[in-house]
């Protein structure tokens, strides 16, 4: 892809708001660029949960104006809901909706947000391969199933259900949705316990293709990648950010690296030496990377690693 056919537009500013992660810790240090939830409000006054799956709030700024998307749902039917109105963030502050793939760890908490928008108008973005059936099949036979997103939740009143294969900007041009990511590295060779169900036969489906990320240039600082699973690897998808923007420099990859559990803890050093050879200013790990992973790179990285927890703010710009 060459830059004539993307242009990602520069912003001035990005916050990203976390809204679920499988950790919530109100007593990490936080800074100017790092600020925690409760930022003035008495503990315990009003509690976010914390739940094994993702969502973040990605607001953009061009001089004064921002506008906002939703970036995956969680798992639970109303932790993102209950972790908005903590947050005090409004739905109809939202001016779209992506979803990084199709598990329900990261697409089962829009129904309770859906409900609460009422009419309100909104693209939905979503790759095709997400309303697949899956399933893992683990090595004793036994099987944990994940089903897709409802399409009739999807398509409720108001929302315009988009699926797109390829990459797609929203917000003007200053959010890039990758779209199905091109795997280039020799070690992130996907998920092998992973099945879909295509037509009417279980196949494997390792490679997860509608894994995709998004992707914000902030003005002097470079790209900002942010991932849900990071199924199609985090490195394969910093190098296809870099691909599809012509940016080269990265500030910061943040979200789900997945490198927990035996199938993928393997890949941490190579994980950890290409990051090092990209030199991201931040790099924040989350829900599906792994103790093992987190605590490598908290190691290798001593400057650069922030903590997640739910309802971190990261402010770039």
């Amino acid at each position: 892809m060459n830059n004539d056919v993307i242009k990602l537009k520069e912003v001035d500013r990005l916050e990203i708001t976390t809204v679920l992660d499988n950790t919530a810790d109100m007593l990490l240090p936080g800074n100017q660029t790092v600020q925690r939830f409760p930022r003035g409000k008495r503990l315990g006054e009003k509690v976010l949960r914390a739940e094994h799956g993702f969502s973040a709030i990605v607001r953009v700024f061009s001089g004064n104006t921002g506008e906002a998307i939703l970036f995956d749902a969680g798992l639970s039917r109303d932790g993102l809901m209950h972790n908005l109105d903590v947050l005090e963030i409004k739905p109809n502050e939202l001016h779209a909706i992506a979803l990084s793939h199709g598990h329900l760890d990261h697409t089962n908490g829009l129904a309770g947000m859906l409900r609460r928008m009422g009419h309100q108008k909104m693209p939905l973005l979503i790759h095709p391969d997400a309303m697949l059936q899956r399933k893992v099949v683990f090595p004793d036979g036994h099987e944990m199933a994940l089903p897709p997103p409802d399409k009739r939740v999807l398509r409720h009143d108001g929302i315009e259900l988009i699926e797109e294969r390829g990459p797609s900007y929203l917000l003007g041009n200053s959010v890039l949705i990758t779209g199905q990511i091109h795997r280039s590295t020799p070690f992130e060779t996907g998920f092998p316990t992973h099945w879909a169900k295509i037509g009417k036969e279980w196949q494997r489906d390792p490679l997860i293709h509608d894994d995709q990320a998004l992707v914000v240039n902030v003005r002097d600082k470079g790209l900002v990648v942010l991932t849900g699973c990071g199924h199609a690897g985090a490195i394969n998808t910093i190098r296809y950010a870099q691909e599809l923007t012509g940016v080269r420099r990265i500030h910061a990859i943040i979200g789900g690296f997945h490198l927990s559990g035996p199938i993928f803890e393997p890949i941490i050093a190579p994980t950890i030496e290409a990051l090092k050879d990209i030199g991201p200013a931040m790099v924040v790990p989350a829900h599906c990377t792994g103790w093992k992973a987190t605590h490598a790179i908290a190691r290798e990285f001593p400057d650069a690693f922030v903590q997640n927890s739910v309802g971190t703010r990261f402010v770039i710009g």
